[in-house]
């Protein structure tokens, strides 16, 4: 009966769990939309379905897409409140708790000890950075496709309001494909205009509440994509000859360069993830919610600080 049990709990581990890697940006569905009729119907699609609506209707949005070393994605769903709301994700919590026991805990200040191995992941060895001497660099490796990225968004924008002058933070696109790449150019060509500030949330909110994706039908075709995005820029009062301009400068195509670089480097396959001085990586599952992220990182950033 334990072992049955236990089985049951890794099943429905694995069905709450997985933006990945393999997924385009116009593979997103709208808002609600029900699952892809073409998807094979089983009963773990079936309850991360069930899981998906439960959460929209309780407005917990804490989740991250990963790409499954199989090829598959999994959306791994994580309630800000560890459960409060879900019984059955505290159950589970409570079971991956305690196969993680013997991990040994971290020496982090603050009410909840952090847990190497467990909340958050060593990188042996550490990175370079390209932060001054005194400061301590933290990444965001984010999608604009990406609904969990979309979602912790408001909260990060909180938190860079807030955080430590040390902490020097900056988020990187990933370019898994060339939907995700498109997206990348969108992202650091706003970025080399100075225009990040009044457009990034607003890209966030054209493609998951406007329904626009803001990239074409087939993600190979770059020319209908650049079309798109420059009607979408244009429309909030940016130049069309001056993006254009910079979409295509050496400045921008330097940054995309750097970041399908740091992405290789830090083998991110899953976001939204954090990594924090080189030395850590930490996703909104490892800290057991968005908020709780966002504390975690904070608390690493402090202790490589005081190093």
């Amino acid at each position: 009966m334990r072992l049955r049990q236990l089985a049951l709990c890794a099943g429905l581990a694995l069905a709450l769990t997985a933006c990945g890697k393999q997924q385009s940006a116009n593979e997103r569905p709208p808002a609600g939309a029900p699952p892809s009729e073409s998807a094979p119907t089983t009963a773990a699609t079936q309850g991360a379905g069930q899981q998906k609506t439960a959460e929209q209707a309780a407005d917990l949005p804490s989740k991250i897409t990963r790409m499954n070393e199989d090829g598959s994605e999994t959306v791994e769903d994580v309630p800000g409140d560890s459960g409060a709301h879900n019984p059955l994700l505290a159950a589970v919590a409570s079971t991956v708790a305690a196969s993680t026991s013997t991990a040994s805990a971290a020496t982090l200040s603050g009410p909840t000890p952090w847990q190497d191995g467990v909340n958050y992941t060593r990188i042996v060895p550490a990175q370079p950075t390209a932060v001054p001497n005194g400061q301590v660099e933290v990444l965001e490796f984010f999608w604009y496709a990406c609904p969990h990225c979309n979602a912790i968004d408001p909260l990060v924008e909180s938190w860079k309001k807030t955080k430590p002058a040390y902490i020097s933070f900056s988020r990187v696109h990933v370019m898994w494909n060339e939907g995700h790449r498109s997206l990348a150019r969108l992202y650091y060509t706003l970025d080399s205009m100075g225009k990040l500030d009044q457009l990034h949330s607003e890209v966030f909110k054209e493609i998951h509440v406007n329904g626009n994706p803001l990239v074409a039908g087939d993600p190979n075709n770059a020319a209908e994509s650049e079309r798109i995005q420059t009607a979408f820029v244009t429309k909030h009062g940016i130049s069309e000859s001056d993006f254009k301009k910079a979409y295509h400068s050496l400045p921008v195509d330097l940054a995309l360069q750097r970041a399908d670089a740091l992405v290789q480097r830090y083998r991110i396959d899953g976001v939204p993830t954090f990594v924090v001085n080189g030395k850590y990586v930490a996703d909104v599952r490892s800290a057991d919610g968005q908020e709780r992220l966002l504390s975690l990182v904070g608390d690493l950033a402090a202790q490589e600080h005081k190093h």
